[in-house]
């Protein structure tokens, strides 16, 4: 599923009045689902259980993001922790994260931990430009509202 569809998703999933985005993103990545299948996942399962198209998951793989192993016949099967990484990879593109940021915190990861000092960088620069986001993004709505209030007849209030 590509990005802007997760983000439909998500966006109907919390429109209900004690629901927020962030609960609506954990009910449609559900860890829990991913740790209550301990078979491996077929590239199809998989995609349909973190809510991504086959085909990205066969382009994360191709970048080195995800790997998953092969059955004896060849065909991809996901592990919990492939699953994981997905649900992972599929949080940051929607927070808006570069590949190259991914590609770069994916390898860090499997460096070990000498590199968390440079991973908790990255998110920390991913926080910071989520935030830019928000705010730029609550400006937008700032400026639409008026809009809207103008063409009621109502600039002022």
């Amino acid at each position: 599923m590509a990005t802007e569809a997760l983000i439909e998703r998500i966006l109907a999933a919390s429109d209900g009045p004690s629901s927020s985005a962030i609960d609506a993103l954990h009910e449609l990545l559900d860890d829990a689902a991913i740790e209550a299948s301990a078979m491996p996942k077929s590239v199809a399962e998989a995609a349909r259980l973190v809510g991504l198209s086959t085909h990205t998951l066969r382009y994360y793989e191709q970048e080195g993001l995800v790997r998953p192993a092969r059955n004896a016949s060849g065909y991809r099967e996901y592990s919990a922790f492939d699953l994981r990484r997905l649900v992972f990879l599929a949080r940051m593109r929607l927070s808006g994260m570069t590949m190259t940021d991914l590609k770069r915190y994916i390898l860090l990861v499997e460096q070990g931990p000498s590199t968390i000092p440079e991973r908790r960088r990255i998110m920390l620069d991913q926080q910071d430009r989520i935030t830019r986001q928000i705010r730029e993004l609550g400006l937008a709505l700032e400026t639409t509202e008026y809009k809207i209030r103008v063409y009621d007849g109502h600039p002022e209030g």
